[in-house]
Order: C-alpha cells, then sequence, then structure tokens
C-alpha cells in the first residue's frame, strides 16, 4: 500500500475544510446583516471572505510536504504527522475566524466606527494559523 501523499492530502484537506466552514459561518452572518442594512455591503463581503487566506497556508504546505517526500528527504510517516497536526491548527483557526468575523459583521452593523476595530481579533486568531505553517517550515527538510 503506498501511502506517501497521505500527509500532504491532509495538510491541504483540513486546511480547505477550515476555510470553507469559516466563512461558511461569517457568509451567513453577512447576508443576515446585509438583509437588514442599506450600506457598508462590501466591508461586511470583505470580513467574510477572511478565512479563506488560511487555505493558501494550507496549499503551499501540501506542495512542499510533497516535494520532501518526493526527494526522500521526509518520510511518509513524519509527512502525514505534520499534514495531520497542521492541517488541524489550520482547519480550527479558519473556523474560529469565521466566528470572529461574524460577530464583527454584526457589531460594525451596529455602529460601523468599530469596523476597523473588528480586524484585530480576527488577525490574532489567524495568526496561530500561520505560526503552525512557519513552525511546520522547519520540520521539513
Amino acid at each position: 500500500m503506498n501511502f506517501e501523499m497521505v500527509g500532504p492530502a491532509l495538510a491541504l484537506g483540513l486546511g480547505c475544510i477550515g476555510s470553507a466552514l469559516g466563512c461558511g459561518i461569517a457568509g451567513m452572518a453577512c447576508h443576515g446583516v446585509m438583509s437588514r442594512t442599506d450600506e457598508n455591503h462590501g466591508k461586511f463581503i470583505g470580513l467574510s471572505v477572511l478565512p479563506s487566506s488560511q487555505a493558501i497556508y494550507a496549499f503551499i504546505l501540501m506542495i512542499l510536504l510533497r516535494k520532501a517526500i518526493i526527494a526522500g528527504t521526509l518520510s511518509a510517516w513524519n509527512g502525514i504527522g505534520i499534514g495531520f497536526s497542521v492541517g488541524l491548527s489550520i482547519m480550527f483557526s479558519s473556523i474560529y475566524q469565521g466566528m470572529c468575523a461574524a460577530t464583527g459583521i454584526q457589531a460594525s452593523a451596529r455602529k460601523i466606527s468599530i469596523y476597523g476595530k473588528c480586524f484585530t481579533a480576527v488577525g490574532i486568531v489567524e495568526s496561530f494559523s500561520l505560526f503552525a505553517f512557519v513552525f511546520s517550515l522547519m520540520l521539513i527538510p
């Protein structure tokens, strides 16, 4: 049985699942708010797509894991460990970022002056995904 690409697939799959769920959560809040307001729809949409950025980290990690496994510098088991753990981190970060974006959208609908401040929590949540991604680069030979 050949399972060399399980690790890269886990990294990409978990990361994309998280981004989809995060964007879905924020998107639902965005739709609710846009149905009640006549202005600032672009700002609400902008907040709702932020969890999608973490799929990029998962995609890059998948490429790097694949290259290292093919080159023989990373074992399939190590690739599975890295892909699963970092993919899971990216997934949860994306989901919670979607939740933060959803509450930011709802709060901004009531008081648009706090819109920019809502990016703080959203950015902090994403930073954990970025940390996991960067630290995983240290594990790939």
